[in-house]
């Protein structure tokens, strides 16, 4: 911000006296634990001129200034560029000036569901628009441009909606550069009572709740918490670790989806053990540590046996933004382990963390114990600012319970439409909040405003039963496709065509026509009624007709999502080398035909990468899960067993040969039992996939199977290709 700037706005006309309500306003919120929101109108200038004036008039102790360039008059320690919004979690602030108004700025809303929870009691967020706001696309749009979209040509029906939503909701501070701020009247009332806490080191009697309950954690009784955001609940797992670590508990090892996210739990580690010491990602003291581990990390720890076992302790926090897969594979290494997880936030759901979990945790840990922390610590139950973000970014979206026996049938929807009928938005963005691991604030600008994307749902009685989002890809000329397969060119988008031509090297995945299923949610109370085949062949149909060459779909590799798309006719067509870091599954790519340029396209993907696959599964895939490997092996022939096979298998099953001498053989066994129907989920067929295709020996292959060592791991080599020659048999 420059010197001309605050002057312009310390010249506007009432701005004094605006700043001076503003603050007024401000500590009579404080009195009564609340926070609020001004909506600053403008001109780009004019509006920092009047938040500086703000800024600098008041005694704020932590502001922060939110925008991509920091202005002139805040100091560097005070400003943060939109893309590191979650480096401040765990943080706290008194005012929060959101730049949405200047050019390059725009609204994010990753970046503003974020630091909204690190506003404490008494606090102001500032938000700066145009007086025209949802107009046009604003700098942000920029993200949602893919290839060849300008950032100007987008809609802006997301930010139309959210001026509609302010224009309407009370308790908004409404604030038009050069005139007095329109204050909401606040309600005459006692500030509420918490009441007193039994424990000292806590703030709320949820807060205590947790911590006496962490406290006495079981072997196998796994403790899963959820709360809102700024409940705590990531101080209270510092608590019970600082009462661990005071009762000799060697080593608690902590996981989140980032380091950010587990600050506050440091922070209480530091102040209840002040003869301990910070190093890095451990807090560490003369009995003890507190370490924390990515969960990339911790996954490879635990499938080498470095992690886990008998009496080890694990804290996962932030578990919704953590794929399931992971989740499972430690609630089976770690006898003790407790789940956190924020249940509306700015990424993940509880609500579909819990879905997707608890089976698991009924069929590992039946004694597993929920609970929920309610009582917020930064600000008073009854704040007005926190269900007005919910409802602006719908971070507590949840759809109605549908009724058991009402159907539909698969409807395009009109997303001019859908903008304005908020029930509706609400109830299909909350079917897609529920089904997807780490679904974001900003997906819903997605689903309004991106391009090329489609809205299919069905619906009975007016609630949602399904709904997949698709967006069509590729078109490209033959040397943008060229240059894209050589990795010289990476256009914005196109995420699915780009990779098969730059990975599988198939340039036609480029310029041909692909259309992409970004989403698909069934509700579930209607799951495994076929819903969701209802509409993946709605979207097959549709791309007949719109002359698309292929219908695709990316998500992470896991053997239920595989069984799914394999039963509508799909195929493989690339698998990703490495685990993503988001989700901790390998990236998987399957697609079906849609036109006869397809049917060449699909057979030259699946052919490179059958050819390709046994070799990956030897080296750059080893860490796969076997019954993933199984199942992209079921997609490959699977040839008749010669007689020289059958007699190899039957002499390592009778034990007159070591297995290692006839592998190719117990190769060929695998893939003739896949191509009879044998489920990749077989245990003696995984076993066979790890230590036929995956070169799993020796101790890992004991340790794997939970044996003392080599002699024992042959045996049941030995025992698992009897078992498969004997199934080959009946089936023929």
């Amino acid at each position: 911000m420059t010197r001309r700037e605050g002057e312009a706005g310390k010249t506007a006309r009432g701005l004094d006296a605006s700043t001076r309500a503003l603050l007024a306003h401000a500590r009579r919120l404080g009195h009564r634990r609340w926070r609020g929101l001004a909506w600053l109108q403008g001109a780009p200038e004019a509006c920092r001129g009047a938040a500086a004036e703000l800024w600098l008039t008041g005694a704020w102790r932590s502001p922060l200034w939110v925008a991509p360039e920091a202005p002139g008059q805040v100091e560097g320690v005070h400003w943060l560029p939109p893309a590191r919004a979650r480096t401040r979690l765990g943080g706290e602030h008194d005012l929060l000036v959101v730049d949405a108004v200047s050019c390059g700025a725009g609204f994010d809303p990753d970046a503003v569901a974020a630091l909204a929870g690190t506003l404490r009691a008494g606090g102001l967020l500032v938000l700066m628009t145009p007086d025209d706001w949802g107009a046009r696309p604003d700098a942000d749009y920029a993200r949602l441009a893919e290839h060849p979209w300008r950032p100007e040509a987008l809609t802006s029906r997301y930010l139309a909606r959210l001026a509609r939503l302010l224009s309407a909701a009370g308790g908004v501070i409404r604030w038009r550069v050069g005139q007095a701020p329109r204050l909401p009247r606040l309600p005459v009332r006692e500030a509420p009572c918490g009441g007193a806490v039994a424990d000292s080191d806590c703030l709320t009697g949820d807060q205590a709740r947790a911590v006496e309950r962490l406290g006495r954690l079981r072997r196998r009784r796994p403790l899963v918490i959820t709360a809102d955001r700024g409940r705590g609940k990531s101080a209270a797992l510092g608590i019970a670790g600082a009462r661990w670590l005071a009762a000799g508990e060697p080593e608690v090892l902590v996981t989140a989806p980032r380091p950010a996210a587990v600050e506050s739990l440091f922070e209480r580690l530091a102040a209840l053990c002040p003869h301990g010491e910070r190093r890095g990602g451990a807090f560490v003291t003369d009995r003890g540590a507190v370490r924390f581990v990515a969960p990339d990390a911790l996954a490879e720890l635990a499938r080498a046996g470095e992690a886990g076992g008998a009496g080890r302790l694990l804290l996962v926090d932030e578990a919704a933004a953590i794929p399931a897969g992971l989740l499972g594979e430690w609630l089976d290494a770690f006898p003790r382990i407790a789940f956190a997880t924020t249940v509306h936030g700015y990424e993940g759901s509880g609500r579909g963390f819990a879905l997707r979990f608890r089976e698991r945790l009924e069929r590992a840990t039946p004694e597993w114990r929920g609970l929920h922390l309610a009582a917020p610590i930064r600000w008073a139950a009854d704040d007005p600012l926190e269900p007005l973000l919910h409802r602006l970014l719908m971070l507590d979206a949840e759809p109605p319970e549908p009724e058991a026996q009402a159907d539909g049938m698969p409807e395009r929807l009109s997303r001019d439409e859908l903008t304005v009928d908020e029930p509706r938005l609400r109830a299909l963005f909350g079917l897609l909040v529920q089904a997807h691991y780490r679904t974001t604030p900003s997906d819903l600008r997605l689903l309004l405003d991106g391009p090329g994307l489609s809205v299919t749902a069905l619906e009975g009685d007016g609630a949602p039963l399904a709904v997949a989002l698709t967006g069509d890809e590729g078109g490209f000329d033959a040397t943008l496709a060229e240059h894209v397969a050589r990795g010289e060119r990476r256009p914005r988008g196109h995420l699915m065509a780009q990779s098969l031509a730059a990975h599988a090297g198939v340039r036609e995945a480029l310029t041909g026509r692909l259309r992409r299923v970004v989403r698909i949610a069934v509700a579930p109370e209607r799951r495994r009624e076929g819903l969701g085949q209802v509409l993946i062949e709605a979207e097959l149909a549709r791309a007949r007709t719109d002359g698309c060459d292929l219908l695709g779909a990316s998500f992470g590799a896991e053997p239920g999502l595989i069984t799914f798309w394999r039963r509508q006719g799909f195929r493989t067509v690339r698998l990703g080398l490495t685990r993503e870091t988001a989700t901790g599954e390998h990236a998987l790519m399957v697609a079906r035909a849609t036109g006869e340029g397809g049917e060449r396209l699909l057979a030259t993907l699946t052919e490179r990468f059958q050819r390709a696959l046994p070799g990956l599964l030897a080296f750059e895939l080893r860490d796969l899960a076997p019954d993933v490997a199984a199942a992209l092996l079921s997609e490959g022939d699977g040839p008749a067993l010669t007689d020289d096979d059958r007699q190899d298998a039957e002499d390592v099953a009778a034990g007159h040969r070591e297995p290692a001498l006839a592998r190719p053989a117990l190769q060929a066994l695998v893939r003739h039992a896949l191509a009879r129907g044998v489920s990749p989920e077989d245990a003696d067929l995984a076993l066979l996939v790890a230590w036929g295709f995956q070169g799993l020996t020796g101790e890992a292959l004991a340790r794997r199977l939970g044996v003392p060592g080599r002699r024992q791991a042959t045996a049941r080599l030995r025992q698992a290709v009897a078992r498969l020659m004997l199934s080959a048999r009946r089936r023929g």
